[in-house]
């Protein structure tokens, strides 16, 4: 048994400290799951799995520890305990910026570590639970409540470090010093539980040295954070990394090659490339543009870098043009950020640009797309059309906008989460048809026809089971390989045929491009022997996300 029993007297104040340190377990056990979870998904991508089966890995262990404790006697628990929150402590927070370095510099090394760190927190998390449980049972409470006490403030820190993890911690950390703030809570809850207890802790001058060496080593790291960040990410590109930025919708990194070339990846995957980017936008935006006879109200989705509006406007009869990007950052960083302004052109940074606030939308009755005179940038004396930004979920805009769209593009990431798979579901589809004139052209950027022949196909048969009649057609990007589009208009006012002939007898664009030709166009539409066959029939949907699968399917293939 530990050295003294505490009288009864002081056995509220007892089961207050461990309650309290139950309720900083709770909470810290449950962000680092996230913070982990987080941090595979952004490295591996498959947001989805790598959550759900580091969570579920995580809570095993947990078991396994919870079991594992009941082989160790009643001799000094709470030395026990003061190890245990001093490991996950460390563990947790030195962990993810391990995982950065280890993921570039030795790439096969990092699912061990991986599930090494997942195995070793989750092991002492659900080692210590029970041991306060057993450090608590000298209070004098029955079981029942000494359990029910002790699995309540687990539960109540697990609500309370969820919410932090979501709304608090993004706002002043990235995920690397979220690690580490959590480290520092789980050694400053040992910390208090040593200076209480220390009457029953033998050398406890030695337990309380290791663990000040242990809120030094992570607040260290917490200050050094960005500057290790940095080192570590630097490994996984070929290129000197210019800005890296973590928001709460992505991670985005933007780089430079010797030769003088940027790049702009999120979340890991190539967005584009200063080479090759306006191969890849001409085509999303000159052949839809060219079909109308109207193009007086354009709607972008995605497309927050600008590079696709930069096209749009040269279009001297293009009077409103509105640009949907659910991350204020990117188009933060496209309207400012002097390399992304000078290959969009300043598309976004022009004074006839109006800024809406997502805030500003409502979440009840439909809207028209006022703007708010306390954002706006707007000089109704410079020549253009009107531009208009919002940040909002592209579903969410749909719902409520009023008004149809001449012409609709749609500059989504590919989709490579679970998360991205609604934008290309049959519902979302649907309402894009609502959105889209009689007379109207969309076009999509639908991933490679080669490297993601089912997903492409996929998309096809979606957009044609939503009323739409839709045309495949392709080019090769250096950059990303042969990569493809779809073009469409409501199948109610043209044909596949007729929009085929449409393009195939283009003879001039009306604005001057870099590298589009209407020959290319025409050429677009042919695809080689068997590429557009299959035998799938599934379309994607809001509860079955076949276009996800697909994509997923035909990558671990490569």
């Amino acid at each position: 048994m530990d050295k003294s029993t505490p009288a009864s007297g002081t056995a509220r104040s007892d089961t207050t400290v461990l309650y309290l340190s139950m309720f900083v377990i709770g909470g810290c056990g449950l962000a680092y799951e996230y913070t982990l979870s987080k941090m595979a998904s952004d490295l591996l991508g498959n947001s989805a799995r790598q959550w759900a089966v580091i969570i579920g890995v995580m809570m095993f262990f947990m078991g396994v520890g919870a079991d594992l404790q009941k082989y160790f006697s009643n001799h000094r628990l709470i030395e026990k305990f003061i190890l245990a929150e001093l490991l996950v402590g460390l563990l947790g927070g030195f962990g993810p910026i391990s995982l950065l370095y280890v993921y570039g510099a030795w790439p096969d090394g990092y699912l061990l570590l991986q599930y090494a760190l997942i195995s070793g927190i989750g092991l002492l998390i659900g080692f210590e639970i029970p041991l306060l449980t057993r450090i608590n049972e000298r209070s004098g409470q029955e079981l029942s409540a000494n359990l029910g006490g002790i699995l309540k403030m687990d539960y109540i820190g697990a609500l309370c470090g969820a919410l932090a993890w979501v709304f608090v911690l993004p706002l002043f950390f990235s995920i690397t010093e979220t690690a580490f703030v959590l480290g520092l809570l789980n050694l400053s809850a040992a910390l208090i539980a040593l200076l209480y207890f220390r009457r029953r802790v033998t050398a406890h001058w030695w337990y309380g040295g290791t663990l000040v060496a242990g809120l030094l080593s992570l607040t260290i790291g917490l200050v050094a954070a960005d500057e290790w960040t940095s080192f570590a990410e630097q490994k996984l590109y070929r290129d000197r990394i210019l800005l890296s930025q973590t928001t709460p919708f992505q991670h985005i990194v933007l780089t430079q090659s010797s030769a003088g070339d940027h790049a702009l990846y999120i979340n890991g995957h190539l967005q584009f490339h200063s080479f090759d980017e306006h191969i890849y936008h001409e085509h999303l935006v000159h052949p839809a543009l060219s079909m109308v006879a109207r193009r007086q109200n354009i709607l972008i989705l995605g497309g927050g870098d600008g590079l696709a509006l930069r096209e749009v406007l040269r279009y001297p009869d293009v009077e409103r043009v509105t640009l949907v990007d659910i991350d204020p950052a990117i188009t933060e960083l496209a309207s400012q950020h002097p390399v992304l302004t000078a290959l969009n052109a300043n598309s976004l940074a022009s004074e006839r640009v109006q800024i809406i606030p997502s805030e500003a939308v409502s979440t009840g009755d439909p809207f028209m797309l006022q703007l708010p005179n306390h954002r706006a940038r707007h000089a109704s004396h410079e020549p253009g059309p009107t531009v208009r930004v919002m940040n909002i979920d592209a579903v969410r805009f749909l719902e409520q906008v009023r008004g149809l769209f001449d012409v609709i593009l749609i500059d989504f990431p590919d989709p490579n989460a679970l998360e991205l798979s609604k934008l290309y579901s049959l519902q979302f589809y649907e309402l894009l048809r609502s959105k889209l004139a009689i007379d109207g052209v969309f076009a999509l950027q639908s991933s490679s026809p080669v490297h993601a022949n089912e997903a492409f196909l996929c998309i096809g048969r979606t957009l044609r089971a939503a009323g739409f009649a839709a045309v495949p057609y392709h080019g090769n990007i250096p950059s990303f390989g042969e990569w493809g589009w779809w073009i469409g208009s409501r199948d109610d006012r043209r044909s596949e045929s007729e929009l085929r002939e449409a393009m195939q007898n283009l003879k001039a664009f009306s604005v001057p491009t870099r590298y589009l030709t209407p020959e290319l166009v025409g050429a677009s539409l042919i695809f080689g022997r068997g590429q557009l066959d299959t035998l799938e029939t599934s379309i994607n949907t809001l509860t079955r996300d076949a276009v996800y699968r697909y994509y997923l399917e035909a990558w671990q293939r490569r």
